[in-house]
């Protein structure tokens, strides 16, 4: 029988760790079809993406990929719980059995424990705020609190929490299977074949060749990203804006601290230094930017609603499961054009255009499925 695989992916850039998750799966689930869904111009952790959205579903495609799903712009660029969360929403539509994500930990059943420490114990949350209190970060405040001896604050490891979370709130007949990642994602130094995509996403950088590190059909695809195209967006969107507050992510008192560090900052990387503290984490501080270059507002937020799925891109065997159980699939998949998440999506094209120079937002705006014939 044929099992439905989901995968949740940044693809910043597809390297070969990808290639070698989608393989593993091949490998463990020989008759299977394996669904993506991925974010597209805006990561998780508030980065612009080195491959445009069109080029990443290109390339998984090419690379045994069967549906491309997207994640918007909206949840796509929020905490671990939230971008887990509609991810798994979307994928369990699409009706997959196995949810398989890369972990540091590769021990589903430790993920598991700590799940069932955050949903059922009634005071955790109590101990998460106290924690926080002291001045700590929210990963490291979440990790005192679940009071267990392994380590869990590795980025796959609490990304699997997050999608254990969502699939016992969701839809708890989705099984999840994690394969344990080849690299360290905080290892900038690694020359072997599979590295973490920030270590690639460095070298981009120092302009250094990635060849050894991706599929041939990524590199002409890279786009490399110039953060003082952003710094002078975001200096320009800062300053000439009435109400920093309205924006999401901008907790109280950090709409002055913006305004006050923007003005005496002369670089992306400079103001990051000047509004860190131990509360915040950089990705914190790179997501609320990410909104306010974008104009995600607070109240947007509360109001937007999953009301559509987007469907990127799929193959032959892709397009007939798609055929076979559309009729089940409760949310339209056709793009709502009056709905507040495409709204963004547009919006997060387009200035994504302006800082690139890559020609996207039309490809959004046509929003016509790639396809990939088998040969």
């Amino acid at each position: 029988m044929m099992k439905v695989i989901g995968v949740i992916a940044e693809y910043n850039p597809f390297h070969n760790g990808h290639l070698y998750h989608i393989n593993k799966i091949k490998e463990m689930y020989p008759n299977s079809l394996v669904i993506a869904i991925i974010n597209g111009y805006f990561m998780q952790r508030g980065e612009l993406s080195v491959l445009c959205k069109e080029d990443k579903v290109k390339i998984a495609l090419n690379h045994k990929i069967d549906i491309v799903l997207e994640l918007p712009f909206v949840y796509g660029t929020q905490s671990g719980d939230i971008f887990g969360y509609y991810a798994v929403k979307i994928l369990s539509e699409f009706k997959i059995d196995i949810l398989c994500f890369g972990s540091e930990s590769n021990n589903v059943d430790l993920l598991e424990k700590v799940v069932d420490i955050e949903l059922n114990d009634p005071s955790y949350e109590e101990r998460v705020k106290e924690y926080l209190e002291t001045g700590i970060n929210y990963p490291t405040a979440l990790a005192k609190a679940l009071n267990i001896k392994e380590n869990i604050t590795n980025p796959n490891d609490l990304l699997g929490i997050s999608y254990i979370k969502a699939i016992k709130k969701i839809n708890d007949k989705i099984k999840p299977v994690s394969i344990l990642r080849t690299s360290d994602y905080h290892d900038i130094d690694s020359n072997e074949e599979i590295i973490s995509a920030q270590n690639i996403r460095n070298k981009i950088v120092n302009e250094d060749k990635i060849d050894k590190y991706v599929p041939s059909d990524v590199v002409d695809s890279i786009i490399r990203i110039n953060k003082e195209d952003i710094f002078d967006l975001l200096k320009f969107k800062i300053l000439t804006d009435k109400d920093l507050s309205i924006y999401l992510d901008v907790d109280e008192g950090l709409d002055y601290r913006i305004l006050k560090f923007i003005k005496i900052s002369n670089s992306y990387e400079e103001l990051m230094l000047n509004l860190k503290t131990k509360r915040y984490t950089y990705n914190k501080l790179n997501r609320m930017l990410m909104h306010i270059l974008v104009g995600l507002t607070k109240k947007d937020n509360v109001d937007i609603r999953l009301d559509y799925i987007k469907i990127l891109g799929f193959n032959k065997n892709g397009q007939d499961y798609i055929k076979s159980i559309r009729k089940d699939i409760i949310i339209p998949t056709r793009p709502n054009k009056d709905s507040l998440l495409y709204k963004y999506e547009l919006l997060a094209a387009y200035i994504y255009e302006q800082i690139t120079k890559k020609k996207v937002y039309d490809y959004d705006y046509k929003n016509i499925p790639s396809q990939k014939e088998d040969l």
